[in-house]
């Protein structure tokens, strides 16, 4: 039977209630951080079923055909299911610090203004207008090779993945990578199991790491292991949009 009782509170509410001195440690840290429950089963189930309304959706991408992987994603319209764009716009005023911050460490430029909209027509205005908030389907077999959703020259360098199925349960295997190129070194990875209901905010292409000189450059990457039974989705947030 499916859970149809809400976590207290709207989406905005949940989020904001995540422990995010914790969550920043985590992403200063390591790159990732796992936010907590923020969506119930019913509310997983709603947006995964979106899968099979091809209208909500600009395009569909087929991974094996350009050797990203095996299995299917699609990209939603800028009409956003309302959980997709209550979620977008609850996470990114508490991104905006952490990006703010790398940015000053590593010596860059921080164009990310304090509204979404605002930075978003910034993104149009440079060529970059098409939606890039992502639903993502694995069945047996499939994956994703490491990489990056980095889409033109605007980007954020946080994003957000969500489970929306119970790994154990709807399938098994399809742990989120995560690759950090260290400088003169080996890379280092990690594997996280994403639980249903729960985010995991991440980087989208480096962040900053501590040297004895101050801050260096740690480019990272992400993909997803090899489902190795049932079916696997989740929803990708990313809050730039693509050329």
């Amino acid at each position: 039977m499916i859970e149809t009782t809400r976590l207290a509170g709207p989406v905005a509410g949940r989020v904001a209630r995540s422990d995010w001195a914790a969550l920043t440690d985590e992403l200063n840290g390591h790159g990732n951080a796992l936010t907590g429950k923020i969506l119930t089963p019913a509310e997983c189930h709603e947006i995964a079923a979106l899968y099979d309304e091809p209208a909500r959706f600009r395009t569909t991408v087929d991974m094996a055909r350009h050797r990203f992987g095996s299995g299917q994603y699609r990209y939603f319209t800028h009409d956003l299911p309302d959980l997709v764009r209550e979620l977008r716009e609850a996470f990114y005023p508490r991104l905006l610090p952490i990006a703010r911050d790398w940015a000053t460490k590593l010596g860059k430029p921080a164009p990310w203004p304090d509204s979404l909209d605002e930075w978003l027509r910034l993104c149009h205005e440079a060529g970059q207008a098409k939606s890039a908030q992502i639903l993502l389907r694995y069945g047996p077999g499939d994956w994703n090779a490491l990489h990056r959703d980095v889409f033109g020259d605007m980007i954020f360098p946080l994003q957000v993945v969500i489970g929306l199925d119970a790994p154990g349960t709807d399938f098994t295997g399809g742990e989120f990578l995560m690759t950090e190129q260290r400088p003169r070194a080996q890379s280092r990875g990690s594997a996280t199991t994403l639980p249903q209901g729960h985010g995991l905010v991440f980087t989208t292409r480096d962040r900053p790491v501590a040297t004895k000189r101050g801050w260096s450059n740690g480019p990272m990457r992400h993909g997803v292991s090899t489902v190795r039974s049932g079916r696997r989705h989740t929803l990708g947030i990313v809050f730039h949009d693509a050329a």
